[in-house]
């Protein structure tokens, strides 16, 4: 059992990413191999947050797995992407829940549609999900359950066992200012769940993120489990420089109580000093690393289609020169962990030529200590390839 395992191995397994200390000179916060995340699971193949979905991601190699947890009606955490249940379940379909359909406040936008918190788990259960990616097969859908939190760590320990090797958690808490207004935190409930699996230290498998940053500070005082900042922006201007559109220019208790700073402060030096006093790591959306710049050759102030394919996104785009951002966030102390990597070309800057194994290369050797992919056996691929060309 992993509860057996003797303290030492427990913390050193985890700590090197699962992986035995090698000759291999990664530009890591520790010095050893950066991390794969399960974003959502393997969820470029399967419907996102679903057993199977984690599953998929463990047999590919995952290091950790991302759970995004929400509550019920009757508190019980879940594995949903947000509060709403429209665009990953069968619930708009359902006519039995019609009377459930509601319009709530979300991080301060009017936002009509099915809430998990006007569901208990019972009538959770009575739902499907469904893959709400277009672009990805919709063969899976209607099939599979929403899993609780104690299932995944269920399923996280059995794998654990099975393998060998020590596989973790990685949740994110969903909207905890929307949670917290409706009775409903759900830190509480996190940290009852991790206490009763003997999760509640450093070393422990288990990784908790968040948007917010009053609910990370509110943990630190009560878990010695690493905690993340997670860091947005709302999109990529045409030079290449971040757009903040209000509301993802900083963390919602910072809009609710006033207070001035954006996720932008979190990232210069003053500010992952502050992170640092609650937090263990960052998580940037990948473009704070390396960004990508559009063609205007018709000077319309919009990127040009340049493949000329009749669409408009990243493949048309070129990648910018780094920035300092990991060696900053190390400097500070704090690991970093970026998001979210997808293999769709049409999430590719133009320099990776279709294959997005290379632009995992590029992170990898910059020093990243971890990325979330939906594809985490094409990340693996790519960690490989890194380790390929490092110094030894």
């Amino acid at each position: 059992m992993l509860t057996r395992l003797p303290n030492l191995t427990f913390v050193f397994c985890l700590l090197a990413g699962s992986a035995s200390i090698s000759a291999q000179q990664w530009k890591t916060l520790n010095g050893q191999r950066p991390l794969v995340i399960g974003h959502r699971g393997a969820s470029g193949y399967l419907p996102e947050h679903t057993i199977v979905s984690y599953r998929r991601a463990i047999e590919q190699g995952a290091d950790f797995v991302e759970p995004d947890l929400v509550m019920t009606k009757d508190g019980v955490l879940i594995a949903r992407h947000e509060p709403l249940l429209d665009g990953t379940t069968d619930v708009t379909s359902r006519n039995e829940f019609a009377s459930k359909k509601s319009t709530k406040m979300l991080d301060g936008v009017e936002t009509t549609g099915f809430y998990a918190s006007d569901f208990t788990l019972q009538e959770i259960r009575q739902l499907r999900t469904i893959q709400p990616n277009g672009a990805r097969p919709k063969d899976f859908d209607g099939f599979y359950l929403i899993p609780t939190l104690d299932e995944i760590i269920t399923l996280v320990r059995h794998e654990s066992q099975s393998r060998g090797r020590m596989i973790g958690i990685y949740p994110e808490t969903k909207h905890p200012t929307f949670h917290y207004a409706l009775g409903l935190p759900l830190e509480e409930e996190l940290l009852r769940t991790l206490a009763r699996n003997g999760w509640t230290e450093q070393y422990s498998p288990v990784i908790i993120q968040s948007f917010e940053s009053a609910n990370l500070r509110y943990l630190r005082t009560r878990t010695r489990v690493r905690l993340v900042q997670l860091i947005d922006a709302n999109d990529v201007n045409l030079d290449g420089t971040l757009d903040f559109t209000a509301p993802y220019d900083k963390p919602y208790n910072n809009a609710v109580t006033g207070d001035p700073r954006r996720f932008p402060d979190l990232v210069q030096p003053t500010g992952l000093a502050e992170v640092k006093e609650y937090a263990d790591g960052i998580g940037p959306w990948k473009r704070y690393i390396v960004s990508v710049r559009g063609a205007d050759v018709n000077g319309d102030g919009n990127a040009d289609d340049v493949n000329q394919d009749g669409l408009v996104n990243d493949t048309d785009k070129a990648a910018v020169p780094p920035t300092a951002l990991i060696e900053a966030a190390h400097r500070a102390g704090l690991f970093v962990h970026a998001y979210t990597f997808r293999n769709e070309t049409r999430t590719l800057a133009a320099d990776y030529h279709g294959d997005p194994a290379n632009e995992y290369v590029q992170y990898f050797l910059l020093g990243v200590d971890g990325v979330f992919s939906d594809f985490p056996d094409t990340a693996i691929m790519g960690r490989q390839r890194a380790a390929d060309r490092l110094p030894r």
